[in-house]
């Protein structure tokens, strides 16, 4: 796996462990804390919880698709991102938007108000 794809993955598991990590295990929360936000290594937890590399393995890879299970169905993250995506846009329409000049600034901070507001239904 490239280092992009492990990045990628790591940000991917932390933003879904943000949202559904009390829904975890406390092993699974353990094991994947340890993994991602402490990097330690599989080797590393094996030692500290005296099991061996594989079963922490496994542990991590059913913990990350729990959390992928728990997104399928709930879409926190999807939503959380698209949410951020919208402020973004709304922000930079506001930022530009002159009441002197026209209103296609004012339309698209109405456009992304509303697209905010169907998310939440």
């Amino acid at each position: 796996m490239s280092s992009d794809n492990v990045l990628e993955k790591t940000t991917r598991v932390n933003l879904l462990f943000d949202f559904y990590g009390p829904l975890l295990t406390e092993k699974q929360q353990t094991f994947l804390t340890c993994y991602f936000l402490d990097d330690l290594s599989l080797g590393e937890i094996a030692s500290e919880f005296a099991i061996s590399r594989q079963a922490v393995y496994e542990h991590i890879r059913r913990a990350e698709a729990t959390l992928e299970s728990y997104e399928e169905k709930l879409g926190l993250a999807a939503n959380h991102e698209r949410r951020t995506e919208l402020l973004d846009s709304l922000k930079e329409s506001l930022a530009v938007w002159d009441p002197h000049e026209g209103d296609m600034a004012k339309q698209q901070a109405l456009a992304c108000i509303e697209q905010l507001e169907q998310i939440e239904d």
